[in-house]
């Protein structure tokens, strides 16, 4: 006869210490079995063999199952579609349910819902618990029980309600247990003996059974100093420093927590926190307001009639405008997957305004290369650029790509590292004139917000 067991669904949250649904799973009653699918409906739309992220996922992956052998259990991995896979696990396992942490984005919603109606059928259940972000949708509301829009508002509650929150985490035997500090850390490692023990372990899917090649694309560690932190507000706007943490990569894949980030943060820098925030806000915002995945927050914006020139969009995407600034951060997204995040306010401004591109042809090259890609905050960045978004910067706001290159690089540092040749007859001429160009994306924008 077999064991009953929880299994507990990795997604987001690729961590064993302060896991709140793994923590959570350890406190109910069964022994934990834990399992990881490598998604095809996500994997399959990657048009890169060598994406860098699925190498940092498998690796990811890999050490996390070594983990869980070391203390006598292991990750079951799986390669398929999710309501393929959970048959096979049903018939395999006899489950009493399934402990996971939520997942904000549109697809997930609609897989968890066909999950869940599986493991129904099956007499088991989903239980989904938050850990990717401190607040979700609804938590952070107005006082008239509104959704902020804006965020500055949004993050003054944020603050005020970190300030006197009381949450309740559940003890071994379910008694709930006050916290009054919300960012104290889930103390799995006190429960790791309710892991399922097995007698022989599984086999892990390798990159070539799912169509992928090793990229050598290097990733970020997880390791920041407290200088740069500290420093964060002074340094973060000037792209030749290593002055921002690029840990999106790992809260895009929870190989940290964002609690334990949110503590440092705000303990060494206010400005730092406020970009944990932002992450808070965007997640809320695509939560609470999912058309956005697809179509722009302020509807009137839809009516832009954008000119996609697939030429002058082709030299964006390759680093070929003739603007230093905007081809040194492309070319620096194709070389290592990130952008520094200054650069990709330009770049993002430079497609939607001067070439009058639609934001999301720019928001799908950025979801393509991106190491830290994430849907809302890709989105919200986006929209936030080409002034359809929440908190969006005006439609007359155009940034002009020279002086930020005089202002943030202005001994050409960054720019020399990435674009060799300018200065040089080989360096393209400017692909469009900045007063013309800033000109006609006023007069469109007008037209059309008038309609």
């Amino acid at each position: 006869m077999m064991t009953k067991i929880t299994l507990f669904w990795f997604r987001r949250d690729l961590r064993l210490d302060d896991n709140a649904g793994l923590y959570r799973a350890l406190c109910a009653e069964h022994p934990v079995l834990p399992v990881f699918i490598f998604d095809r409906h996500i994997l399959d739309k990657l048009e890169d063999r060598r994406d860098a992220r699925v190498t940092f996922l498998h690796d990811t992956i890999t050490a996390l199952k070594a983990q869980l052998q070391a203390l006598g259990s292991d990750l079951i991995v799986r390669y398929g579609r999710p309501e393929d896979v959970w048959p096979q696990l049903l018939h395999e396992y006899d489950v009493a349910a399934v402990y996971t942490n939520k997942d904000y984005e549109p697809y997930a919603h609609e897989r968890d819902a066909r999950v869940k109606a599986l493991l129904a059928d099956a007499g088991a259940t989903l239980e989904a618990f938050k850990d990717h972000v401190i607040f979700e949708e609804k938590e952070v509301l107005s006082k008239t029980g509104g959704v902020y829009t804006v965020f500055s508002p949004y993050a003054r509650t944020w603050k005020a309600k970190l300030a006197e929150r009381m949450d309740t985490t559940p003890a071994a035997d379910g008694t709930p247990v006050p916290i009054s500090y919300y960012l104290k850390p889930y103390p799995n490692a006190d429960y790791f003996g309710k892991l399922h023990q097995v007698d022989a372990v599984s086999e892990l899917p390798t990159l070539a059974d799912m169509g992928f090649e090793r990229s050598e694309i290097a990733i970020p560690d997880t390791q920041v100093s407290q200088g740069l932190i500290k420093q964060y507000d002074a340094t973060r706007n000037f792209p030749a420093l290593a002055g921002t943490s690029r840990l999106g990569i790992h809260f895009r894949f929870g190989t940290i927590s964002i609690r334990e980030k949110a503590r440092k943060a705000q303990a060494l820098n206010e400005t730092f926190l406020n970009e944990l925030i932002w992450r808070d806000f965007y997640a809320q915002i695509l939560a609470n307001f999912p058309h956005v995945a697809s179509r722009s927050f302020r509807p009137e914006y839809d009516n832009i009639p954008w000119r996609n020139d697939e030429a002058q969009y082709r030299a964006w995407c390759e680093g070929r405008t003739g603007y230093p600034i905007v081809d040194a951060g492309m070319r620096e997204l194709n070389a290592t997957g990130h952008m520094h995040n200054r650069v990709r306010m330009i770049t993002a401004s430079f497609l939607t305004k001067h070439l009058l591109i639609d934001w999301r042809m720019g928001e799908a090259y950025f979801a393509a290369k991106l190491l830290d890609f994430d849907l809302a905050s890709n989105n919200g960045g986006w929209q936030w650029a080409a002034g359809s978004g929440t908190d969006a910067a005006p439609y007359f706001r155009v940034f002009n790509p020279t002086s930020q290159m005089e202002k943030f690089d202005a001994d050409l540092v960054y720019v020399r590292r990435w674009v060799p040749e300018y200065g040089t007859a080989r360096y393209p001429a400017p692909i469009v004139d900045h007063k013309l160009a800033r000109e006609r994306c006023l007069e469109t924008y007008k037209q059309a917000l008038a309609r």
